[in-house]
């Protein structure tokens, strides 16, 4: 199944008396490449969380971000550090008697200073196993999206394929006709500058320039290109650099068809062929 590298998903839980949440953005890149941004809190959860997301991401920039608040259930839960709040009273004396004058403040105050409240303690196993359920479902709702996106991009791709058989079959039916007509075009042009042309060896030449200027060989790769391309869009892994890799392969013989050309309708197909490629390689580089 074909899945995008571009989505969103959010998730969010109640875990050890903390509201937290996760956020997952994921954008198309060469390889799989995970930043995390955690509060230092949960810093230890690092490896878990880039090991669940390693798990399900095969390609493409991920960028994880966690923060939590603390759920409001009273003052009575406020853990106040008592041997800070000591020190802190200690040292503001000890500047007062240098400054010659008692400076006031409010209890308030003392407690916005870092170090005087305290953590409440908490289970670190319970929480890291929260957290890896929460980005578990943040997971899921980043494959939904990509795998939605990526069936969009499916219908693109092979509803451009078509169009490029169908200029294949066009260029195939063009092609006896163009030699023919250059055939005759020689002809012509040579029985007007000599008056006892030699037709074995104009025939010798002819054959020659078709040889140069066909491009059956050119066609039947491009369509074998395109059925490796439906082909690989029904595969389960990831396929973006096959698909990537086809696209330059399929590239170059659509201008090799142009540099051979010698008939206007050519001319333009080899046009239509690559602005479809174009086309194609720039949805192929969101696909994982």
């Amino acid at each position: 199944m074909i899945k995008s590298m571009t989505a969103f998903a959010s998730s969010e839980a109640e875990i050890e008396n903390l509201i937290i949440n996760c956020e997952l953005r994921s954008v198309n890149h060469r390889y799989c490449d995970i930043t995390l941004k955690l509060p230092e809190r949960l810093r230890y959860t690092e490896a878990a969380i880039r090991s669940s997301i390693s798990s399900v991401v095969k390609r493409g920039k991920i960028e994880c971000s966690l923060s939590y608040k603390k759920q409001s259930n009273g003052i009575e839960n406020i853990a106040i550090n008592e041997n800070a709040v000591l020190a802190l009273l200690h040292a503001t004396s000890l500047i007062e008697e240098h400054m010659h004058t008692q400076q006031s403040f409010t209890a308030l105050e003392v407690l916005n200073f870092p170090g005087i409240q305290q953590q409440p303690e908490m289970n670190k196993d319970s929480l890291l196993l929260g957290i890896k359920g929460l980005i578990e479902d943040a997971l899921k709702q980043l494959l939904t999206a990509r795998t939605a996106e990526g069936a969009q991009l499916k219908l693109l791709i092979q509803e451009r394929c078509k169009i490029i058989q169908d200029l294949v079959v066009s260029a195939n039916n063009r092609l006896p006709e163009v030699l023919a007509h250059l055939r005759t075009k020689i002809k012509a042009r040579l029985t007007e500058l000599v008056t006892d042309p030699d037709f074995d060896r104009l025939e010798q030449e002819m054959v020659f320039l078709a040889q140069k200027l066909d491009v059956a060989e050119e066609l039947d790769r491009l369509d074998a290109h395109v059925q490796a391309v439906l082909s690989i869009l029904n595969n389960n892994e990831p396929v973006g650099r096959r698909l990537d890799f086809l696209m330059q392969e399929m590239n170059r013989e659509a201008n090799t068809l142009g540099s051979k050309s010698a008939d206007k309708e050519m001319t333009q197909i080899s046009i239509d062929l690559k602005v479809l490629i174009e086309q194609m390689r720039e949805q192929i580089q969101n696909i994982e």
